[in-house]
């Protein structure tokens, strides 16, 4: 079947493992690439979920949850599972209104979108499912459908403060890979939570995929704020003692991250972190520069317990 017919990440979301996932496929454990299917899936940080669609595409999952601390990225995951054509009624008309205007007018729109979004968040329900959930997630992917970079990113205060984009024709409703996202849900746990609340999701022989936000590989390239809490090298160490933890369930783990050693050849914080494991470098396009003299081929890491 062609790749079209398979749902994939709904958001442009920096730090997505596109470019990765057949390096990933080849590390996999080889029982689950022998059999084609995994009985429990569980993605404690799952992001714009690449690696999740991916293996929902290629193998057969049985039980999957996905988790994720950012509210708002996990509020559209549990609307396109439940109220999707809703969604889809509300971004269509979003996208016409935007794109029958002139570029002056498209800023002013994407703007007044953005203000009425972060003005909501203070008295915004996360925590029960309601109408106004489809609304938000609606003004979400249009902001980032049409932002600069196409990237989420969160001020101390939790606001969105990505700036406008130019784009001559943003695709902002993607009705077909909306509809394929939904039944790739239709059996996953959605859940809003810190990496550690995965814990008792996982048994033996639960695969795990950890792709937690990147340790910056320079003090100026810091795009770790998807939530407005960041991911600092403290909270490195402590998901490299969760990992070791999961390891002694038996679980199989699979963890990515960046290669400090790009930047500096004595750069060990990983080697150490995970020292006994199994570390691999590959190669990878660096992208997450807004100069793009910054951007080029780097290693990154990919960490197994098996």
């Amino acid at each position: 079947m062609e790749n079209s017919t398979y749902a994939k990440p709904f958001l442009k979301w920096a730090g997505g493992k596109k470019q990765l996932l057949i390096k990933f496929n080849k590390r996999l454990p080889n029982h689950l690439k022998d059999n084609g299917t995994i009985s429990r899936y569980v993605e404690p940080f799952v992001g714009g979920g690449a690696m999740f669609f991916y293996l929902k595409k290629n193998y057969i999952i049985k039980e999957s949850i996905l988790i994720d601390i950012n509210r708002e990225l996990m509020m559209a995951y549990n609307v396109i599972k439940n109220d999707h054509k809703s969604l889809v009624s509300i971004l269509l008309d979003i996208e016409e209104d935007h794109l029958n205007m002139d570029e002056e007018g498209r800023k002013k729109n994407y703007y007044k979108i953005r203000e009425v979004y972060n003005q909501e968040l203070p008295e915004f329900d996360f925590a029960n499912y309601n109408k106004q959930w489809i609304e938000r997630t609606s003004y979400l992917i249009f902001m980032n459908k049409t932002c600069f970079n196409g990237l989420f990113r969160q001020n101390k205060k939790g606001e969105f403060n990505v700036p406008f984009g130019l784009y001559k024709n943003p695709k902002i409703c993607d009705t077909s890979n909306i509809e394929l996202v939904n039944l790739a849900l239709k059996d996953t746990e959605i859940i809003c939570a810190d990496f550690k609340a995965s814990e008792m999701y996982i048994k033996q022989d639960t695969f795990v995929y950890l792709d937690p936000p990147y340790r910056p590989l320079t003090t100026t390239s810091n795009f770790t704020n998807y939530s407005k809490d960041g991911f600092t090298d403290f909270d490195q160490v402590n998901l490299a003692t969760f990992f070791k933890k999961l390891d002694k369930i038996g679980a199989y783990l699979m963890l990515s991250n960046s290669d400090p050693k790009n930047e500096d050849i004595n750069d060990n914080f990983f080697d150490k972190l995970y020292t006994g494991y199994n570390i691999n470098r590959v190669k990878a396009k660096r992208n997450i520069n807004r100069d793009a003299s910054g951007r080029g081929i780097i290693n990154e890491l990919i960490i197994r317990n098996y």
